[in-house]
Order: C-alpha cells, then sequence, then structure tokens
C-alpha cells in the first residue's frame, strides 16, 4: 500500500538476460537457518494457499524509509513472530524496500540483506507461512509506460536475482511476490492498454528472472498482482505469466472497499452494511453483493482454475471521530473474510502495529483479532 494514502512490448528477454549477466554480484545465500531451509517444494497450490490462511502484515517496518524504524516501529524481534502464530496467523506479509538500500548499480547492501533474512527467519521459527516482495521502494516502479518498460525491467531483474539467491535454500514456507499496487504513480483510473501491458510484463520479468537462479527457486511458489491490485482491474487486463513449471503462481489483488469507510479517515462514512442505520453515514454500492461479486469473480477468474488469490492488503479501521462505528467495523471483518475464505481467497490482513504490540508482542485489539482469525480459517 502506497504509505501517503495509508494513515493514507514485453522486455522479458532483455531482463532475463540482464539477470543471467548480473548472477556474479547476486549476493551469497550463505547457510540458512536451520528452521527455513528443508530443501521441499512439493505442496500444490491449493494446499499451500489453504494452510497460509489467514494471514497478517508486518506493515509501515521494512519498507519504512530511509529506516526499519523510521514510520513509527521498533525493530522487528522473534517475540513479535510469536505473537502472531499464538494469536492465530498462519502466515506474515513482509513489505520490503530494496532499491533504498542499494547503491548505483543496483546492490543490494549486505548488512540489510542480513536484515531481512533475520527477520524471516524469526517468522520461520514462529511457524508462520512468509511472503516477501517488493513494496512501493519509492514508486520507482510506477511508470508503466513503453518508453520506460526496458529500463525498469532490467533493475526489477537486477534486483530479484539477488534476492533470489540471498534466499536459495529456503522451503517453501517463503513465497515471492514480485511487485506491490504498481501502476502509474498517483493515477488510480482504468490503465489503458500500454500500461496494463507494461504491467503484466513486470509480473513476467519477475518469474523468469527468480526461475533462472534454480535450486527451490526453480519450484518456489510466487506471486503475482494485477495492476494496482484493484480487482477490476486485474479482472480485465491481469496476464498469468509463463512458467516454467506447474501450479507454482498465484494472484494477488488488496480490498479496502468502501475507501471512505475503511480507510479515509476524515470521511463522514462511519457505517455499513446491512446493519447500517444512517444513510448518510453509508455508501450502499459496496455492501455485502458487492463483496460477494467482487470474491465470486476472483474464484471463478483464478482459483477454479488452479490459481490461488491472496489478498494481500485488507483492512478497515475505526475512526475516532465516529466512537459508534466498531459494530460496522467488526461487521465488515467478519463479513469480508468470511467471504474471502468462501470464495478460496486468503485473507493478509493489512496491519502497521495496532493489533499486535511490536515491543511485547501483546494483544492490543484481541477482539480484532478474534474476528479476523475466525473469519479467516
Amino acid at each position: 500500500m502506497n504509505p501517503f494514502i495509508r494513515t493514507r512490448r514485453q522486455c522479458l528477454a532483455a531482463a532475463v538476460s540482464m539477470a543471467a549477466a548480473l548472477a556474479g554480484c547476486a549476493t551469497p545465500p550463505g547457510d540458512p537457518a536451520a528452521a527455513a531451509s528443508t530443501h521441499t517444494v512439493s505442496s500444490t497450490n491449493k494446499d499451500l494457499a489453504q494452510a497460509m490462511s489467514p494471514g497478517i502484515n508486518l506493515g509501515n517496518t521494512l519498507e519504512a524509509l530511509p529506516t526499519e524504524t523510521s514510520w513509527g516501529n521498533p525493530p522487528t524481534a522473534q517475540k513479535v513472530m510469536d505473537a502472531y502464530k499464538a494469536a492465530g496467523f498462519n502466515s506474515v506479509r513482509i513489505p520490503v524496500a530494496w532499491l533504498a538500500h542499494a547503491d548505483a548499480q543496483d546492490r543490494i547492501d549486505p548488512a540489510w540483506m542480513a536484515r531481512v533474512k533475520e527477520v524471516v527467519d524469526h517468522a520461520r521459527r514462529a511457524g508462520l507461512y512468509v511472503m516477501i516482495n517488493t513494496h512501493w521502494d519509492g514508486g520507482w516502479l510506477n511508470h508503466t509506460t513503453y518508453d520506460r518498460q526496458a529500463a525498469l525491467n532490467a533493475r526489477l531483474a537486477r534486483l530479484w536475482t539477488q534476492i533470489a539467491n540471498a534466499f536459495i535454500d529456503y522451503d517453501e514456507h517463503l513465497l515471492f511476490a514480485g511487485t506491490n499496487e504498481v501502476g502509474m504513480e498517483n493515477l488510480f483510473t482504468p490503465p489503458t492498454d500500454e500500461y496494463a501491458a507494461v504491467q503484466n510484463s513486470f509480473n513476467q520479468t519477475f518469474v523468469s528472472t527468480v526461475r533462472a537462479t534454480g535450486g527451490d527457486n526453480a519450484k518456489r511458489h510466487l506471486v503475482v498482482q494485477g495492476y494496482n491490485t484493484n480487482i477490476d482491474h486485474t479482472l480485465k487486463h491481469a496476464v498469468l505469466p509463463k512458467d516454467t513449471i506447474a501450479d507454482r503462481l498465484m494472484m494477488e489483488v488488496h480490498y479496502y472497499d468502501p475507501y471512505d469507510f475503511a480507510l479515509n479517515g476524515d470521511s463522514k462514512i462511519w457505517q455499513w452494511g446491512a446493519i447500517a442505520k444512517d444513510p448518510a453515514a453509508t455508501q450502499t454500492w459496496a455492501d455485502e453483493p458487492w463483496v460477494e461479486k467482487q470474491f465470486s469473480a476472483m474464484q471463478k477468474r483464478f482459483v477454479d482454475r488452479g490459481v490461488p488469490v491472496l489478498v494481500g492488503e485488507y483492512g478497515a479501521y475505526p475512526k475516532q471521530q465516529f466512537p459508534g462505528m466498531k459494530p460496522y467495523v467488526d461487521y465488515w471483518i467478519r463479513h469480508v473474510t468470511g467471504s474471502m475464505r468462501k470464495h478460496g481467497l486468503v485473507p493478509m490482513w493489512w496491519d502497521t502495529g495496532a493489533l499486535i504490540d511490536r515491543s511485547t508482542g501483546a494483544q492490543k485489539l484481541p477482539d480484532v483479532i478474534r474476528a479476523i482469525v475466525e473469519s479467516g480459517r
């Protein structure tokens, strides 16, 4: 998710060639943690996705700029991952900035790579599935035009060659997601054919680059995204990348509908769904029928065809100026999360430290956690 909104033809051959040329400067894999390396990637897409639900995000942390603590969270410790698992979460999505920690040749700082691996190892030691990505990172990928396509694909390949090699010995409990909410910067209208084609090419470059590194990466489960992670754009424009192995690709979208209820802290929309009492405080276009329509469409297009769908971010959050909002948020959580699971989607709650205390591991909102976990199983 873009932090400023939150509390807001195909250049594959050139990119893969670039990835191969850069293999010599990739960060060496070293000795992975025992909890993270069994050298087995055998689960089907369906089984692995089922095991991941529900999930939570370690938001505003490793993607924070310029440092891990710049957006208000302390350095992530083992107790946080243990707390996620104890609360009932089965997976953690770890957003990561990479380019901000790289030199002019896009070589990732070894100290930063080691820190990301340390946090991944915390999560694996806790028994969580883990997904890491390239997350916003200053928005360098948000230029989906043909004139920028070749250069951006080349940079994406350089970064993912290093990341993939660093985690080459981690087993199937670690997933890679190539990008996050990519589209034209600050433009949220439906994409042109050009914008959609360029964004799809980023997905293909990511998959081809990771596969080229070999090892467990040759069969790792990989996650690609629809344009801006918008469900409607994904349904209309997403093209699943070509892969060298079957049953290993997943699609990711995000869900914050309606925005004025779920995310917009300045909005006067604070009620939702069939239980709403004040028409002036609601936006009925995104009520229960909309939820069913969106998730049913994703099921038919992807899940029923063997491609799991991760809702890599979703959430709705109370507004302090409307103290009566909590019951509506709770209802939204249970209905939306439950609908995701009914349609075979994997919910991964967007959290920046509100649910679990990042210093102590204590549950701060146990009722919200319970609503997510009970509805997300």
